[in-house]
């Protein structure tokens, strides 16, 4: 006798709609989403991205080192991740934003100093002592360190990389950009020293975050369903 095969387990409908509703949000409208709904996604992240952002700049320009650090874009990043929850946003498209805003506060501190620099940075000439090179780490990303010395032979406590090539020699002379304030590291100059420049490298970082988080408001619409209200009055049974 064969014995008769079992049907593989289905999973019910509505289950699957539930989870994709979770995962993704329930995007639940016919065509293109209402304007004030897209305008709040890009509001929502325009807002994070510029928190973030300029709240590094902010603690880079007064030498706040909680908010230079990217401490603070890391609480703005919790908060645009919060608003989501509240709206009840897809939880792929919550970990995405998440994702990207932590990458975006993590970036901005190198583009915040660079700002600074730009904007007060003076520069001088600096005269190099040492080049690490060759077989040590920095070389292996493809950058040389420079150890350098001010035109008084005070030693700087940072190494140069900008500037600092494969040719570079001791006793050859780069120049160096510095914050009048104290505020951030000095650094070689870079040729296109302007407050644009630093902004353009987290660019892509922050358009994704606006992106993402748009997509995650637009897609956490749903219907208001209203019930309809009980009749009042029954009709008699007749006998």
């Amino acid at each position: 006798m064969h014995r008769a095969s079992r049907p593989l387990p289905t999973v019910e409908p509505h289950l699957m709609a539930h989870l994709r509703t979770s995962v993704w949000g329930p995007a639940e409208f016919v065509g293109l989403p209402p304007w004030w709904l897209v305008g709040e996604g890009l509001l929502a992240g325009s807002l994070g991205a510029v928190a973030i952002v300029g709240t590094a700049v902010v603690g880079a320009w007064y030498g706040l080192p909680a908010l230079a650090a990217g401490e603070a874009g890391l609480v703005c990043a919790v908060a645009l991740v919060l608003y989501l929850g509240m709206v009840r946003a897809g939880r792929a498209l919550v970990g995405l934003v998440a994702v990207l805003a932590v990458c975006l506060a993590l970036q901005v501190p190198q583009a915040a100093a660079g700002v600074v620099l730009a904007e007060r940075g003076r520069v001088e000439s600096v005269v190099v002592t040492s080049v690490e090179g060759g077989a040590t780490a920095a070389a292996s990303r493809g950058r040389y360190l420079c150890s350098v010395a001010d035109q008084g032979g005070i030693p700087l406590r940072v190494r140069i990389w900008r500037g600092c090539g494969q040719t570079t020699r001791p006793g050859d002379v780069l120049a160096v950009v510095y914050d009048p304030k104290g505020h951030v590291p000095t650094r070689g100059v870079e040729a296109e020293v302007t407050a644009v420049g630093p902004l353009r490298d987290v660019a892509g970082w922050a358009a994704a975050l606006v992106a993402a988080c748009l997509l995650a408001v637009v897609r956490s619409y749903r219907l208001t369903h209203t019930a309809a209200a009980p009749a009042h009055g029954t009709d008699a049974a007749t006998p």
